[in-house]
């Protein structure tokens, strides 16, 4: 028996004529009284009484009514639950992210598609840019907004932010007005992240430093942008990192444009080019568009 013939039976057992139950059906009454037969056959049961007054249910009938119209009431939802996860309104959408990200772009995307998606659950966990790319091969996450990007022939991505590097210094730190010459600045302790694996955004900030002739000589690494704030907050050297982070402001830290340095930074949206979802192609989507209007 199939869930073709179950919803046959349903039809006649709430009308209990097979004229108005072939009408219901849209089918003729010879090939409904045929299912009915073949149901009956299969299950080994008698499941209506005929009589020259009518039909009726019985006792194996009307369980077999009670139990199948919750089977068919069950497979309906599951079919609607399924059509809106297909249509991009239900789902799960499992994102990674640096942690920089959070500073910037990201908390107004996240905004904009809990907004316009909000019956779609979002898994959000913070990685570094290895992690970012191990976790979207191995299909792990389905999104990675990454710093500055994912660089892999499996992987689509798209530059949603470019910024430059600004100097986190400790506000107890006197430095002269204007934009910092690093060069003038041998003898500090730089705090980098990550420290592994590499390359990562520290080979960002070496290279940044070194494209003004600036050797690091004294460097910390640590893990993060908020251990390496925190560090530079507690006094324990300076700190490259991406503009956005000085937009937000912190007890303990100023930010100072750095003079002459030309190299920037930048968030990407990433994916699997084979990605099939919906849900991914929507927060793809979605993110460009905030992108663009914050430009």
């Amino acid at each position: 028996m199939n869930l073709k013939q179950l919803e046959y039976f349903i039809a006649l057992a709430e009308e209990l004529h097979f004229g108005r139950a072939a009408e219901r059906l849209g089918m003729a009454q010879p090939p409904l009284s045929r299912q009915i037969k073949q149901i009956e056959t299969d299950l080994g049961a008698l499941l209506f009484i005929r009589g020259r007054s009518g039909i009726a249910l019985t006792q194996a009938g009307e369980r077999f009514y009670e139990r199948g119209s919750s089977l068919l009431a069950e497979f309906d939802d599951i079919k609607r639950e399924v059509q809106r996860i297909g249509q991009g309104a239900e789902g799960r959408l499992r994102i990674g992210f640096v942690s920089s990200a959070t500073y910037g772009i990201l908390p107004t995307i996240l905004k904009s598609f809990r907004a316009a998606y909000p019956e779609v659950n979002l898994s959000l966990v913070p990685m570094n840019n290895a992690l970012l790319h191990r976790s979207l091969i191995r299909r792990e996450i389905d999104i990675a907004i990454a710093r500055p990007a994912l660089e892999d022939n499996e992987i689509f991505s798209r530059n949603l932010v470019t910024e430059p590097l600004v100097l986190a210094a400790p506000d107890t730190t006197t430095l002269p007005p204007g934009p910092v010459e690093l060069r003038s600045m041998p003898d500090v302790n730089f705090i980098l992240y990550p420290e592994y694996p590499r390359p990562s955004f520290a080979d960002v900030v070496i290279k940044a430093c070194e494209s003004l002739g600036v050797e690091l000589r004294r460097r910390v690494f640590t893990m993060d942008i908020q251990t390496a704030i925190a560090l530079v907050v507690v006094g324990e050297g300076f700190a490259l990192v991406p503009a956005s982070v000085g937009a937000v402001q912190r007890n303990g830290v100023r930010y100072h444009e750095i003079a002459r340095l030309q190299a920037t930074t930048g968030i990407s949206v990433n994916h699997r080019i084979d990605e099939q979802s919906i849900h991914v192609r929507n927060f793809s989507t979605l993110a460009q568009k905030v992108a663009r209007k914050l430009k």
